[in-house]
């Protein structure tokens, strides 16, 4: 029925005899030596959500599109959030690797079906006044799945559940930041509302073209220097967090592919519009 109702039958299964704090690890990550300790232990500490650094890694001999995915996942669960950790903000949950304090576990509104389960219950903490921390010291990985079938079917159902997400959610979180002058929520809300790395390098490069196309028909130039500014903006955000942490998933011949990847993933975000992915899929695994 979906990840969240095994979540939730785990969890009352542990009301018999309940820890000091429950810790979320999905069966097909490696846990490095120390994570689970260190998340326990700082939740315990915060009295918050504690969140790991989840990465995925392409699989050994991964083509061009697995492998540019590898980097954009960097970017998204690693460089973005160490960010927003050193803003003191908070960092959405990326449903492994998770850690809460009982108390709080034991009235988690976990059984549903939500295609992004994790994204939801972060979203729910904060609204409740308790925002996840990123622990970036803790860490798990996984490998995206071999067969292009699954690898679809998992990109599908994660980026139909995010920008699901930004159309339900945001507004909530950007009122309670105004009513409440919640920083944190206003944090949250920002990150939450940025979409796909790939759709938003295409939403950008669209802006760009119609302002192109604005000025070459003799309209006011601000537009087309506004949209040059944005998209340059994220060239160089992208180009500096593949200098910092990127090298090791992509060359930068590889980099240069991007176009290739963003037009690969259309078909992806034209299905939302037309034929949304609303139910929880169990992602296929050799």
């Amino acid at each position: 029925r979906g990840k969240g109702y095994a979540l939730d039958f785990g969890v009352r299964h542990l009301e018999r005899d309940p820890p000091e704090a429950l810790v979320i690890v999905d069966a097909d990550c490696r846990v490095e030596a120390g994570a689970i300790d260190g998340l326990a232990r700082f939740c315990l500490e915060t009295g918050r959500p504690v969140q790991a650094l989840d990465l995925m890694q392409a699989p050994e001999g991964a083509g061009l599109m697995q492998r540019l995915a590898e980097f954009a996942w960097i970017v998204k669960n690693h460089v973005r959030p160490l960010g927003f950790l050193r803003l003191g903000l908070p960092c959405q949950l990326m449903g492994t690797g998770m850690a809460f304090p009982w108390p709080m576990a034991a009235t988690m509104q976990l059984a549903n079906a939500n295609i992004v389960e994790d994204m939801k219950l972060g979203i729910d903490l904060a609204l409740e006044g308790h925002p996840p921390l990123f622990c970036p010291e803790a860490r798990v990985t996984s490998e995206f799945p071999a067969g292009e079938g699954a690898a679809k079917s998992q990109r599908t159902r994660w980026e139909h559940g995010h920008l699901g997400m930004i159309l339900q959610e945001v507004p909530g979180l950007l009122g309670r930041a105004v009513v409440r002058h919640d920083a944190r929520a206003l944090g949250l809300a920002l990150d939450l509302a940025v979409p796909p790395l790939a759709l938003l390098a295409m939403m950008l490069t669209g802006t760009w073209g119609l302002a192109w196309a604005g000025t070459w028909l003799g309209m006011a130039a601000w537009p087309l220097l506004l949209a040059s500014l944005s998209l340059g903006l994220v060239a160089l955000a992208v180009l500096l967090a593949w200098i910092g942490w990127g090298r090791k998933a992509v060359s930068f011949a590889d980099l240069l592919s991007v176009p290739f990847y963003v037009l690969a993933k259309t078909p992806l975000y034209f299905k939302f519009w037309i034929r949304r992915q609303k139910e929880w899929v169990r992602t296929g695994r050799e």
